[in-house]
């Protein structure tokens, strides 16, 4: 692992030049050590605009390439990033406070290599119907009216990106969009752009055309909102809270944007009564260990039968012990810190909020001494439908528990939320858990297992977002649907 170069000068990535943030920069900060490890790019909004107008000059030339030809350069893009990426750890774990074994397998290399890897293999979505006879009339004569169905890229792609997992985030964006043939804006989040601006590098390395990405930066909203409202950009990618969601929804309905939004989850956990207790407790174990919590597929709702509610929740706490909370470049540590100090405040508070409604705190809750952001493992119990805690998404390691009596009752409760993005049904009777699946409200369903398919559709219902990608939806995303019709 590299070290980090504190004094590197960041700059922003426009129309295939790097240029210096014409707002200056701002402090990145260790969410561990809550040392300075880079100062970032202020972006103005003019570079902003400097950034999409880029995009669009670039669009018509990347456009007309053919499937094969850039499919051939996100292929390139996929083996710079796999190169350089072991040189870009200290960095990302440093910016983002991953543990180093998730930045090692999820942030860096890993994930975004497989999503440009993928990518670069041709998908052919075009479809060819068939001839229907069509009698003479006021629009024409008589015969056989055939038709093609083709995919037409969306045009300008802003792609905004969360602060938990950055590079592979903006992967999972811009590999589908440059397939279809769009070119690209990247804003990223003002807590940790340094690993995405290491991205523009191997882009710039892989031999991308000038304009087809970009990537512009800012430590507030203006960046984003002028992207938002830009008439160069067509389509908003945004992985964010959803009430970020619903503003950009609002503001690009001006311009009439596409969109693809990922947003906020509150994914609830169904432990039945004959479920594998150790499994289901070790897979809900992961909102404590990966990343702090930070991520929004994790079970944060677990929805535990009658008959093993207080076994699980045992089993629960005991798994609690085992989590190392700590310095998150020591390989045992397994629950680093959250990305700010604001956000700990924010999930401190969102605890404390949950006791005052009177959920029992069966262990965590408390700030561990430790220099830092962190937060304990935090294990709320004998919670209702209505509480805060069980409504709202903390975002950080908090688990809450409600007891159930019957499958309808555990149905009816995790229908109960304004979310619906990732759900999970532990049960040893998979037909009867496959029966449950079906009737959530969830765009995404686990099932006795944590691990999604990374080429399944992937995202919500409701308040948890519009639109899926991954796999073949990644291109239909980031396309629009054309027919061309004629008299065969």
């Amino acid at each position: 692992m590299s070290m980090i170069d504190v004094d590197k000068n960041w700059r922003l990535l426009i129309d295939g030049e790097w240029v210096e943030g014409g707002a200056g920069h701002y402090d990145i900060v260790d969410p561990h050590t809550t040392d300075v490890v880079g100062r970032a790019p202020e972006a103005t909004v003019a570079q902003a605009n400097d950034a999409a107008a880029a995009a669009r000059a670039a669009f018509g030339a990347w456009k007309r390439l053919s499937a094969k030809q850039r499919c051939a350069l996100i292929g390139r893009l996929g083996d710079e990033i796999e190169k350089r990426s072991p040189d870009w750890v200290a960095t990302v774990q440093a910016e983002t406070g991953a543990t180093i074994a998730t930045t090692e397998t999820l942030q860096v290399g890993g994930p975004a290599v497989d999503r440009f890897r993928y990518y670069a293999t041709p998908i052919d979505l075009d479809e060819s119907l068939s001839p229907i006879p069509t009698p003479a009339g006021p629009l024409g004569p008589a015969g056989l009216l055939s038709a093609e169905v083709k995919r037409q890229p969306v045009g300008v792609v802003a792609a905004i990106t969360p602060y938990n997992f950055p590079v592979t985030n903006v992967a999972g964006k811009i590999a589908p969009a440059l397939a279809a043939g769009c070119t690209t804006v990247i804003k990223p989040a003002p807590q940790d752009p340094l690993g995405i601006l290491l991205l523009g590098e191997a882009v710039e390395a892989a031999g991308l055309p000038p304009g087809v990405v970009n990537i512009v930066n800012g430590s507030g909203p203006d960046v984003g909102a002028a992207l938002v409202d830009s008439t160069d950009v067509n389509m908003i990618s945004f992985t964010g809270s959803s009430p970020i969601g619903a503003k950009i929804m609002a503001n690009g309905g001006r311009t009439m944007k596409r969109l693809l939004m990922e947003l906020g989850g509150k994914g609830a956990a169904i432990v039945t009564e004959d479920a594998d207790l150790g499994t289901a407790a070790q897979s809900i174990a992961t909102v404590w260990g990966f990343h702090a919590g930070q991520i929004c597929t994790a079970p944060t709702r677990v929805i535990a039968h009658h008959a093993v509610y207080d076994q699980l929740i045992e089993t629960l706490n005991t798994f609690s012990g085992f989590m190392k909370v700590g310095d998150p470049t020591d390989r045992s540590t397994i629950v680093g810190p959250v990305i700010t100090e604001v956000h700990r405040d924010r999930v401190e508070q969102f605890i404390a909020s949950g006791i005052d409604d009177g959920a029992r705190l069966v262990c965590g809750g408390d700030r561990p001494d430790l220099p830092g952001y962190f937060i304990a493992p935090t294990l709320l119990a004998d919670c209702t439908p209505d509480m805060h805690v069980v409504r709202e998404e903390a975002f950080g390691p908090v688990i809450v528990v409600l007891r159930y009596q019957d499958d309808e009752e555990a149905v009816q409760l995790a229908n109960n939320s304004d979310y619906g993005l990732y759900s999970y049904v532990f049960s040893a009777d998979t037909k009867r858990a496959y029966h449950i699946a079906g009737q959530l409200e969830s765009g995404c369903v686990g099932l006795n297992v944590i691990q999604p398919h990374m080429e399944a559709p992937f995202g919500g219902f409701k308040m948890s977002g519009v639109g899926r990608d991954r796999g073949k939806w990644g291109i239909e995303a980031y396309s629009e649907l054309q027919s061309i019709n004629w008299m065969a």
